[in-house]
Formats: C-alpha cells, structure tokens, sequence
C-alpha cells in the first residue's frame, strides 16, 4: 500500500469515527479491527492537541506538577468517599492504560505560595496520586469568584453531581462569603433555585447527610419532603440514632435516603404529654437491592411494621398470607425457650 493509499483510507476512517459518534448507530463494515483501533489512537492524539491548542490561545500553560503541591478548593462540591478507591477505579484504569488524556485546570494558591489550588479534574487529581504520576493540568490566573464558577461550570456540564451535592455546594459557597450571583452562575441556574437548594442543604444537618451520601437517584422533591422533617422537633436526634444503625450503614446511599424518609415519616413527633412515656424501639431494614424498605416500632403496647418501595405492597402481602405458619413458629419458638 502505497502512503497516499495508507493516508486515504486513514482519512476515511476517521471520517467514518466522526459519523459514528453523531448518528451513535452506523457501524463500521469496511475498515479491520486492528485500522479502527489505529484510526481511533489518531483520533484521540488529535482531540488532545485541539485542545492543548484551545487553552494555549487562551493565555494557558499545561504544566505537569505534584500532586502533592495541589490544594483542594476551599469550596467543596461532592460528599465524602468520592476521591476513595473504589470511586475512582475506573478512572485510575484508564490512566494506568493510556496516561492523562484531558488536563486539570490549577490556579495559584492564594493562601500557600509555591502551591497550586485545583478547580477541576479532582478525579483525575486522585487518580495521579495513586498512580505515581504528574498531574497534567492547564495553569490560570483566576479571582476566587472565577474559580468557583468554572468549579461548578465542570461539573454542571458533566451532570455528574446529584441533586443533594449540588445543594451542599450551593450552601458552601454562601457561608464562604460568595454573592448570591456568583452561586448561580457556578449552577447555571437562576436565584429562586439557588434559594431553594441551600434551604434544603441548610434545613438537613450536615452529619446527617454525610451519612445519606449523595443519593444519586433521588431528585428534588423527595429531598424537600426530607428537608421538611428536620422542622419537627426532635427528629433531628431521631435520624441522628438511625443513620448509627448497621441496618442503615449497609444500604447504598438511594436506599438510606428512603430508609431515613420512611422512619421519619411513620413516627409522631414527641410532645409534652409523651414525654414521660417510654421512647418506642425502632428497628429499619433493608434488602442490598433496595426493592423494598421496613420500619418496625414498638412502643410496649403496639407493634407496627411499613414497608414501602416498588415490592412494599407484595412482599406485605406475602407476608400476611404466610401468618398462620408464622404464628406456629412463632409458639413453637416460645416453648422452646420455656422448656414447655
């Protein structure tokens, strides 16, 4: 093959990649296995220099720099464990195959000179650091202001950060000081929203959703039902001996979302009068699956079990149907203890 041949059909896959990725369902018939593989290396090399040439324009440097000499940002947006192993496994994977492909954006620390401030590629940070390697990133001058929008701008744009993380962020940065216009433009959204959302971060206790996790599943307006529970007296020690339980610890973040919904909404609050009554046991559980979520209470004179989720109504049926065979059990059990 001769190389005007060799650059004609080089040509002509990329082409065919560049089609691939608009219509998402054309398939690549005349090129080999081993020529699209080559084809999409090229591919890559040339995303990675149009964007080097991008930032370059713009005033940027890529530098490589330690990790260690990177600051966190001041103004955190995911929740705890999002940099852990296990979250970053896929990540640490593909770097390891094929190196950094897209750099971080840094600034220089205004608070440590010599050191850097990261603004995004966090992940990517991480990854570095377990790997042993220089993190590639794009090096600006930036306000503070500046850096939190694109902070927030990048991860908007990914769609990556749950609802309850964008609250958590939106809070941050109002109890660091920021106006109210600089919160909405690192949202992309308008005030009303932002109002909304750092009332929500703010209603719930700080612990409280450390424990729930991000609950990417959860949207809006259950996370407002939840914020409004944290209004009844006493249910914020209430939630705080629940999200203890290893019934709870063991669910995934969705399903401790629904778990603490669920208890907070089947309990009354305590009033004067019941205040001298004994405080009712309350045990939740939960399958690994989160199909179904139970609160059992006890308060000495009643005992009470809810289930909910998409197999609550099934499973209780099951369960009511299996009574006469629980309830022999259930004797057998107490006779045997006994020694009747």
């Amino acid at each position: 093959m001769s190389r005007k041949d060799s650059k004609g059909m080089f040509a002509a896959v990329l082409g065919q990649l560049g089609d691939e990725q608009k219509e998402g369902q054309q398939k690549l018939k005349s090129a080999s296995p081993h020529l699209l593989k080559v084809a999409a290396g090229v591919r890559q090399l040339q995303e990675r220099s149009e964007l080097a040439d991008r930032l370059f324009k713009d005033g940027e440097r890529i530098a490589e720099l330690d990790p260690e000499m990177i600051l966190p940002s001041p103004v955190p947006d995911r929740f705890e464990g999002a940099y852990d192993d296990k979250a970053i496994a896929e990540i640490v994977e593909s770097m390891r195959e094929r190196g950094q492909i897209v750099p971080g954006l840094v600034r220089h620390s205004p608070a440590k000179p010599g050191h850097f401030q990261i603004v995004y590629g966090r992940r990517r940070l991480a990854a570095a650091k377990k790997l042993g390697l220089k993190f590639k990133a794009a090096v600006r001058e930036l306000t503070d202001d500046d850096a939190v929008i694109l902070q927030g701008e990048e991860n908007s744009g990914r769609e990556d950060l749950s609802f309850i993380e964008k609250c958590s962020f939106a809070l941050a940065q109002e109890q660091a000081g920021y106006k109210r216009d600089v919160i909405c433009a690192s949202l992309s959204t308008g005030k009303s929203h932002v109002s909304e959302m750092i009332k929500i971060a703010f209603a719930i206790p700080r612990e409280i959703l450390m424990k729930i996790g991000s609950a990417p599943g959860v949207g809006r307006g259950r996370w407002e039902e939840l914020a409004h529970k944290f209004g009844v007296g006493g249910n914020s020690e209430r939630a705080g001996e629940l999200v203890t339980m290893d019934s709870f610890l063991e669910a995934n973040s969705d399903n401790r979302f629904n778990l603490l919904l669920a208890f907070l909404s089947s309990s009354e609050a305590p009033t004067a009068e019941k205040a001298t009554k004994p405080t009712p046991v309350t045990k939740a559980w939960a399958p690994t699956d989160g199909s179904v979520s139970a609160v059992a209470k006890d308060n000495g004179k009643a005992f009470t079990l809810a289930l909910k989720n998409a197999d609550g109504t099934r499973f209780g049926a099951f369960i009511t149907d299996q009574l006469d065979s629980l309830y022999e059990a259930f004797r057998n059990s107490e006779a045997r203890q006994t020694g009747d």
